[in-house]
Parts: structure tokens; sequence; C-alpha cells
């Protein structure tokens, strides 16, 4: 029988065929060994902590051998960031409501659900301790939650202005801050737990007029 891992390290071996479909020396790798691989992260995470989580417990977790994951991401943290980043909205598409206030509304719903997700609720205050004590773990973790965040906030500023609903030459890096601080303090930082009933609708107003004022 054919486990996961003798799959995988065959199909990451160079294909010989067919030619077109890779270049020579390419590796192959499976969506399926992968996705296995990913889903290993948030169980081992959720048992053991980002501190005590290492490639062979993953590797085990997702039946596959230690050089399928290495194929895919040069460490443990790599991985996680990985995670990380779909946590923290990386690559979605910018809303699209016709107003500043609708598009904060839906960011910040969008956003909301993210970090009430378990495995979010547990990775990101995990890997908070951990960067206090690894300035790569921190510089890391600021750059791929800044980039999936500002990455929709600049295209909301940017339909604003094109709307005529905010002015040109709006202070950009303040006002990514004003979009992104509140709700990631709130949730996470300072008090996380359920938000009231009512608030991402109040955060979207005071967000749209604190951005007009800028």
């Amino acid at each position: 029988m054919t486990t996961n891992a003798d799959a995988d390290a065959v199909a990451d071996e160079p294909q010989p065929r067919p030619r077109r479909r890779a270049p020579a020396g390419a590796a192959v790798l499976r969506e399926d060994v992968t996705e296995a691989i990913r889903a290993a992260v948030f169980e081992e995470l959720a048992a053991v902590g980002y501190a005590r989580m290492s490639i062979e417990g993953i590797a085990r977790r997702a039946g596959v051998g230690k050089t399928a994951v290495y194929r895919r991401w040069r460490s443990k943290l790599h991985l996680v960031l990985d995670i990380v980043s779909a946590l923290a909205v990386q690559g979605l598409p910018a809303p699209e409501t016709g107003s500043l206030e609708g598009d904060l509304r839906l960011l910040y719903e969008v956003t909301s659900r993210a970090l009430r997700h378990p495995v979010a609720s547990q990775i990101i205050p995990d890997l908070q301790a951990e960067a206090a004590r690894n300035p790569e773990i921190a510089e890391a973790l600021q750059k791929t939650v800044r980039e999936g965040q500002d990455g929709v906030a600049s295209k909301i500023l940017a339909a604003a202005v094109e709307r005529g609903e905010l002015r040109g030459g709006v202070d950009v890096e303040l006002a990514l801050d004003l979009i992104s601080g509140p709700l990631y303090w709130r949730s996470v930082v300072v008090r996380g737990g359920k938000l009231p009933k009512g608030y991402l609708g109040a955060l979207a107003r005071a967000t749209a007029a604190g951005l007009r004022a800028l």
C-alpha cells in the first residue's frame, strides 16, 4: 500500500514526462499532500504550541516524511507564517460595496471572523509571545500580518479617493493604522471574546469619519 509519504516522495522527484509540464529537474508537489501538511500544522499548534512544535511532529501527523515538509517550507516559522497569512486575509479581494463605510464594514466582518477562528485565537497570541523573545519571528509576523491587511485597506482607500469620499494626498500610513489597528487591538490585544452587537458597524462609521478628517 502506498502512503502519502511514499507518494509525495515519488511525485516530488523530477518528472521525465510530460516535458512541457515542468522544466527539467523541477519538483512536482502534490496538492493533497500540501493540504495534509497544513492541516497537521493546525493540529500541532493547538496541541503543543509554537515553541514545542517540530517539523517531525507535523510530518508525523500529516503521514508524510520530513523532506515533504522541507520541500515546501524552509522552516516551521515559514510554515506557520503561511497559515497566519491566510488568517490575516492575505490576497482577499478589496470590498466593492460602493461606499467607504460599506467597504470598511465588510472588511471588519471578514477580519473579525478570521480573528475568531479557534486556531487563530491560539496561534496569534502564541506567536506574539515568541516574537517578544525572537526578533526574526517579530519581524516576519509583523510583515506577514501587515501586508495582508494593508493590501486590502490600500485598495479601499484608493476607491474612496476615486469616488470623492476622501481627499487626494491623504496620509496613507496613518490611514492604514486607523483602519486596521482598532479591531485588532480590541479583538486580540486587549479584550478578545465576542464583540458587542453593532460594534463592527459603529467601528466602520467612526473609522470612515476619522479618515475624512485626515
